[in-house]
């Protein structure tokens, strides 16, 4: 059974088909240090808190890093940073792999397919993802799974837009990063990412409020809403005001790039907006009113609600892994009755 893998800066998420249902399962990107007891690592392990030991300290790992960080007053570490491997991170790879382990667990049967996601190159940095996306192939191929890397703007096309031919412009806020990609009949016309996402958010809001950044994150994430109610001076208010700043960005770069794509104009696409920065209430109407005011060269005939944008990734992940094990699998029943038809 094949799987789907949305590789977040801020979380990963595995897709897997069980009978009718697509189940996936989560964990924060990120773990905090601290000292290490016998007492401390007992009631981790009575607790079931995803940790690891490595001399005098402790690795708190997952979802209840970012609890771990709140309490203690510490800031949580990311192995990976702007949408790829950090590399000022030492323990970026080990904690990864540790984490990834959890969420897709060990292969169903030796080579079983997995599609995980991968951003493209920043059209506003010089980062380059050719490094991190080779890594995370090895470690994955080493847990006995064949890979193949999707772009993450293609895996929203694959999730989101079925009914429409997999035809239209995929938008991914993801923490580190934002990927777009414009797809005609599941072929991408134009895929590239920009370095800003929700991190980028929770650090001008945390500087400009003087708050730390894992306060600035559990803030957005408890039912922070885009409505501009809320008193500008306060951490909210900051939040609403990068927020906008950065659909503005956004926008303004896809207008570029299509224009030096030089997209036919007489195109009418559906856009859909999808990853977990695109999760507070007022987001997508914030986009939609942002997109109408733009000088895009082609039609935009509907901006889509998604149900759930923080799986939209993997489940597109997942749908090119299945449609490529399926393809193969025809493949070889054909080959057989060949076979057979040949002995005939």
């Amino acid at each position: 059974m094949a799987k789907g893998l949305d590789v977040g800066t801020m979380n990963l998420i595995s897709a897997q088909q069980e009978g009718a249902e697509t189940v996936f399962v989560q964990q924060r990107n990120s773990f905090v240090e601290i000292e290490y007891s016998d007492m401390a690592e007992q009631m981790l392990s009575r607790s079931d808190v995803l940790h690891i030991r490595k001399d005098d300290k402790v690795y708190v790992v997952g979802d209840d890093a970012l609890n771990f960080a709140n309490i203690f007053n510490e800031e949580t570490r990311r192995p990976m940073q702007h949408g790829i491997l950090s590399s000022e991170e030492s323990s970026a790879i080990p904690m990864i792999k540790l984490i990834t382990e959890q969420v897709v667990g060990q292969p169903d049967h030796p080579g079983e397919r997995l599609y995980f996601s991968s951003p493209a190159d920043p059209i506003d940095s010089k980062l380059s993802t050719l490094y991190h996306e080779k890594t995370l192939e090895s470690m994955l191929g080493d847990m006995g799974y064949e890979t193949e890397p999707i772009n993450e703007g293609m895996a929203v096309i694959y999730s989101e837009l079925a009914n429409h031919n997999f035809t239209g412009l995929g938008v991914s806020f993801g923490a580190g990063m934002t990927n777009v990609c414009l797809s005609y009949y599941a072929v991408p016309v134009m895929k590239f990412s920009i370095a800003r996402g929700g991190d980028w958010i929770d650090e001008q809001a945390a500087q400009a409020t003087g708050t730390p950044v894992d306060k600035i994150t559990s803030i957005k994430e408890d039912d922070f809403e885009l409505d501009f109610r809320t008193d500008v001076g306060g951490v909210e208010g900051a939040l609403a005001i990068y927020y906008e700043n950065l659909l503005d960005y956004v926008i303004e770069n896809i207008a570029r790039e299509v224009d030096e794509e030089d997209v036919e104009e007489d195109l009418d696409v559906p856009v859909v907006v999808t990853g977990g920065t695109s999760s507070p209430r007022g987001f997508e109407k914030l986009f939609e009113d942002h997109l109408q005011e733009a000088s895009i060269p082609f039609s935009i005939s509907e901006v889509q609600s998604v149900s759930e944008p923080l799986y939209s990734v993997a489940r597109g992940a997942l749908v090119a892994a299945r449609s490529d094990e399926e393809q193969e699998d025809d493949g070889e029943n054909a080959r057989q009755a060949q076979g057979s038809s040949a002995e005939d």
